[in-house]
């Protein structure tokens, strides 16, 4: 059955638009508190940096007191910080306000099961179902009380730290990190030092409307600009919730998500510790394909989402997957994605085996990848339309197996995403303008 709120990551929008507004929210945490207080407990709540997050913790903490169940406030907590700590502190659930990597006017709500993993569809159906509900108020005696978890960053930062080896040094090594304005300003700077290594942070001062404003994973020409002028060994650069991690190498080349998860799997694999296979996404570079076909790694490919990427890492029984936007999946350190883990790990393996980030990654060869947008007036199914599957045909004969095509249409607006990839720079820009020029005659 098809969910009214809940997208494939939560509920997010433009903030004051239905339904990013106060009065929704003290409605989602009334509806969330009559589907957990059957089993008592309480709900943890963060949040990132954004000025909206004040608005949004004090309603949702309204609508579960009014429901009858406790609540536990984190703060400014990263997304993987609320899922490791409702799952340490035995939450009946955890709920993240944040938008991750959108701007400051946007926000929006992620929950976690006491597992630490996102809700499954029955209970997000469970809470629809409240939503549209009258809401009630339980008897005062019975109303939720409200505490505030004072030692929370340190609980996550002590996690992160305990997922490299205790007795790995990184003394020597100058990191930039570049926080988004968001909710890890307090705890990835913290984390890094306090495992050796000499940090630069920069973006570290949100102010409730700079979080993601030209900083971050996804301006990590920032980074590689300040990692020059530091002359750093890396940098690192996480989004406004911190689940997300791009990384610049010490000649301040972007190392992207896919060229990150082929070096986690390289290592885990030359200490015997890979199980499974990799799952990334139908956007994932074919150059990581072949990388880690080479290695005798099968690359199995999800549709576009993390949730997605989870669901067949469980299918598979695989342990590591990700995105090329950075959110990357180590399932044997952690229940979601986490920037600061995931670059952790990176660091480890640069000190075990003593090489640069640049030349860990130098055996994977990224192909070039266009993607072109192709406006259209309605939706339409593009897997029956004969003159667009005719014309993919023909450029994926002309690629063969160097190469890539794959048209997808937009689930949120009308927009066919047309992508081509392939050795060649010049015919993989021309193919896809080709295509792209042939969707819009077929349409």
């Amino acid at each position: 059955m098809a969910k009214k709120y809940f997208g494939t990551d939560g509920i997010r929008g433009k903030v004051g638009d239905y339904p990013i507004t106060a009065d929704f929210m003290l409605k989602l945490g009334w509806a969330t508190g009559r589907v957990f207080a059957k089993e008592g407990g309480f709900v943890l709540v963060g949040k990132d940096t954004r000025i909206s997050g004040y608005m949004f913790e004090s309603a949702l903490e309204a609508g579960l007191s009014a429901a009858g169940v406790d609540t536990k406030m984190l703060g400014p907590m990263p997304t993987p910080g609320v899922a490791y700590l409702t799952r340490t502190l035995r939450a009946k659930a955890g709920i993240v306000i944040s938008a991750s990597h959108n701007p400051y006017y946007d926000n929006g709500i992620k929950f976690f099961s006491v597992s630490g993993a996102k809700l499954p569809d029955d209970l997000e159906h469970q809470i629809e179902h409240y939503i549209d509900a009258p809401m009630t108020t339980v008897e005062s005696s019975k109303l939720g009380k409200v505490k505030r978890v004072s030692d929370a960053a340190g609980r996550y930062i002590e996690f992160c730290k305990a997922t490299v080896p205790p007795q790995l040094d990184f003394r020597g090594m100058r990191i930039v990190i570049d926080c988004a304005n968001g909710a890890t300003y307090h705890i990835a700077p913290h984390v890094f030092a306090e495992v050796g290594a000499e940090v630069v942070a920069i973006a570290a001062e949100p102010d409730g409307l700079n979080i993601n404003d030209e900083c971050g994973a996804t301006k990590p020409e920032n980074l590689a600009a300040k990692v020059l002028e530091f002359r750093a060994d890396l940098g690192i650069a996480l989004d406004g919730d911190g689940d997300r991690i791009i990384m610049v190498d010490h000649k301040g080349e972007i190392v992207d998500g896919d060229e990150l998860i082929y070096v986690i799997a390289k290592s885990r694999l030359d200490e015997g510790k890979l199980t499974g296979p990799v799952v990334g996404t139908l956007m994932s570079n074919l150059g990581m394909e072949h990388a880690l076909n080479a290695l005798g790694v099968p690359l199995f490919r999800a549709n576009v989402g993390d949730r997605y990427v989870m669901e067949l890492l469980a299918e598979k029984q695989g342990m590591l997957g990700g995105e090329g936007s950075g959110h990357i999946i180590c399932l044997d350190k952690t229940t979601t994605g986490d920037g600061i883990v995931s670059a952790l790990q990176v660091l480890a393996e640069m000190q075990r085996t003593g090489k640069s980030l640049n030349e860990l990654k130098s055996g994977m060869k990224k192909y070039p990848q266009v993607l072109i947008n192709v406006k259209v007036e309605k939706r339409v199914n593009i897997n029956e339309n004969e003159a667009i599957k005719k014309a993919v045909a023909a450029v994926e004969k002309k690629l063969g197996d160097k190469g890539r095509v794959l048209l997808r249409a937009s689930g949120t607006e009308p927009l066919v995403r047309v992508m081509v990839e392939g050795v060649d720079e010049d015919d993989v820009n021309k193919y896809a303008q080709q295509l792209a020029n042939d969707v819009k005659k077929a349409i």
